[in-house]
Parts: structure tokens; C-alpha cells; sequence
């Protein structure tokens, strides 16, 4: 298998291998997986090239950054480690103490004295709401904590999960002070990337949000690339993965994507990619705004299997049209 490409992460400047590592609960390895399961998969991951491992104080209550630590520990590795925290209703009263705090706690079950990135998990909205952060909070209260934050070496760089109201998200983006977005991109609601063609109707519609991150140098890691497994074209789940999954900008339910994937299979049948996963992945990377784009792995195998998929390069100018005629066709 070839090197793994890297690329550059915005204006971080930092060298990204373009296939990270999702430490969440969709995949499960972190968080479920024995500890020689752990760090199998983490050393392998390293050796194929892998730099970036993603988790979130929210993964597993916690445990995902427990045992992303104590792994990173037994093989005394230190690669790019970024995690996350939620702003709830009642941090509002203390939004900068609320972010300090988390972070505490964070790097206490991580092990470390810093992490790379840190990134706000809330959804972000033009007005507050349960679970739900105004995007004149994060653009204040939250970035001035963030800011200290880094003058402390706690942090290097901060960004956002970009999930909530799009026009939110995009002046988010556009303010030219967050360093990274992770961004809802696949095969199955491609929106974020390209103008969705007629006929193909999602949840939600990031209008280009890839091109607007692009343009103000914001580190791009694109996220549910297989859409929770769906993209596999398969409903079947592994025993370490989350065996219930909540569709983010796909489709009303899980069934209704493993559905709508199937009929993308003429990729694989016609040669463009050797499987539906495969395609999924270089997909994704086929945006050069994308910096590195994660798996969730379950297992050592599906590990590979992405890395293989990203080691082809990103899916060529014929496949990207014949995709756009598959969008189109009616079941």
C-alpha cells in the first residue's frame, strides 16, 4: 500500500494523513473494545499513516477519552489528539467557565497536559434552545475562552462540529477565527460540496459549506463518510458498534439510507470502485477542501479496509458524473 497522503489542515499548517481515526460510539473500538483490541488498532493505524484520532468527552460518557489515553500511553505514542465539549442549557450563565471545566476534565481522562484541537459539539443556531448553542455565543463568550485557553498551552487550535442552522454554520465559518469544521459530507446528502442536483431532496442542505470553509482556511474533517454504516449497503451492525444510529443529513431513518445506498451499488458494478465503501470514502476525499476524513472502525478489518479505499486516491472526474446521474434516478 502506498504512503498515506497528507494534507494541510487550514491555516493550522499542520500535516494531516487524510484517513483519521473516529473514537466515537458508531464504530465502538475505543470505547468497547479490550485493551489489546485498542492498541492493535491504533498501532496499525499509526503505521498506516494515520496522525489524527478524534474523540469527545461526550463518546461513551467519557470513555472513549479514558481509553484513547491509556492506549496512546501503553504504546508511547503522542499523534494529533482533538476532543470536544457541549456547552448545556445551565453553562449558559458561565459559557468561559463551562469550557474551562470541560477541558479540565478532558485532559484528566486523556492523560495529557494539552490537546491539538478542541471543538464545540453543540449544535449552533441562529437563537439558543435545548442542546442548541446561538452562533453569537460561540462567536463570543465561547471563542474568548477558547483564545485563553490556547495562551495557556491547553489547546493549540479550536473549531466546531458543524451541525445546526445552515446559514448559522456558514457565518461561523465565514468569521475567520475558527481553525477547524467537522462537516456532515457522504454520498448520500452531498450538500456541503456541490449544489444538490435536482431530484435529490435531504434533511439538510449545507449550500457549499465546503466551499465557504475553503475560502476562509478553515481545516476541513469530514464525518459519517459511510453515513453510520448505511453506505456499506448493509443494515447489518457488528457487535461494537452503536446498534441504533440517528441519521444526520441523510434520511429519516437508518433503513431508508442502507435503501437509498443500494441503489449507488452500480458504482461498484461498473467499475468505478471495488466496493460501495471504498467509493464512499474517496468520495469524500475527492474535495480538496477536506483535509482528512474518519473512520469509525468497529474492527482491525474495517481499518483496513479505509485505509485501502484512501490509498486509490480520490474517486475519478467519471465516477463524480456518473454519481450525479445515480442522485437523479427514481426508485
Amino acid at each position: 500500500m502506498a504512503a498515506m497522503e497528507r494534507r494541510v489542515f487550514g491555516r493550522t499548517g499542520l500535516q494531516i494523513g487524510v484517513l483519521g481515526f473516529g473514537c466515537g460510539a458508531v464504530g465502538g473500538l475505543i470505547i468497547k473494545g479490550t485493551p489489546p483490541e485498542r492498541e492493535r488498532a491504533v498501532a496499525r493505524a499509526l503505521e498506516l499513516g494515520v496522525n489524527y484520532f478524534d474523540t469527545a468527552a461526550l463518546y461513551g460518557d467519557g470513555q472513549s477519552e479514558i481509553n484513547l489515553g491509556q492506549t496512546l500511553k501503553a504504546l508511547g505514542v503522542s499523534p494529533y489528539v482533538g476532543t470536544k465539549f457541549r456547552i448545556l442549557p445551565e453553562d449558559l450563565r458561565d459559557i468561559r467557565g463551562a469550557v474551562r471545566r470541560s477541558l479540565e476534565a478532558s485532559l484528566q481522562r486523556l492523560g495529557r497536559d494539552s490537546v491539538d484541537l478542541l471543538q464545540c459539539h453543540n449544535q449552533i443556531e441562529a437563537e439558543r434552545g435545548a442542546r442548541l448553542l446561538a452562533v453569537d455565543d460561540l462567536l463570543g463568550e465561547v471563542v474568548s475562552a477558547l483564545q485563553e485557553l490556547r495562551r495557556q498551552g491547553k489547546i493549540r487550535f479550536f473549531g466546531i462540529t458543524a451541525r445546526g442552522s445552515t446559514p448559522a454554520l456558514h457565518r461561523a465559518v465565514s468569521a475567520d477565527v475558527l481553525d477547524s469544521a467537522q462537516v456532515f459530507y457522504n454520498l448520500l446528502n452531498p450538500s456541503a460540496g456541490q449544489t444538490l442536483p435536482p431530484g435529490l431532496a435531504v434533511p439538510e442542505d449545507f449550500d457549499r459549506l465546503l466551499d465557504r470553509a475553503r475560502e476562509h482556511r478553515v481545516g476541513v474533517i469530514g464525518v459519517r463518510a459511510l453515513a453510520a454504516g448505511a453506505l456499506s449497503a448493509s443494515a447489518e451492525r457488528h457487535p461494537l458498534a452503536a446498534p441504533k444510529v440517528e441519521p444526520i443529513g441523510s434520511g429519516p431513518d437508518f433503513g431508508a439510507d442502507v435503501a437509498r445506498a443500494q441503489r449507488l451499488q452500480a458504482l461498484v458494478r461498473e467499475g468505478h470502485a471495488g466496493s460501495l465503501i471504498e467509493a464512499a470514502y474517496r468520495f469524500v476525499i475527492a474535495n480538496p477542501a477536506v483535509t482528512t476524513v474518519l473512520v469509525g472502525a468497529s474492527s482491525l478489518d474495517q481499518l483496513e479496509q479505509a485505509a485501502a479505499a484512501v490509498s486509490r486516491g480520490p474517486l475519478p472526474p467519471t465516477a463524480l458524473e456518473r454519481l450525479r446521474a445515480l442522485w437523479t434516478m427514481r426508485p
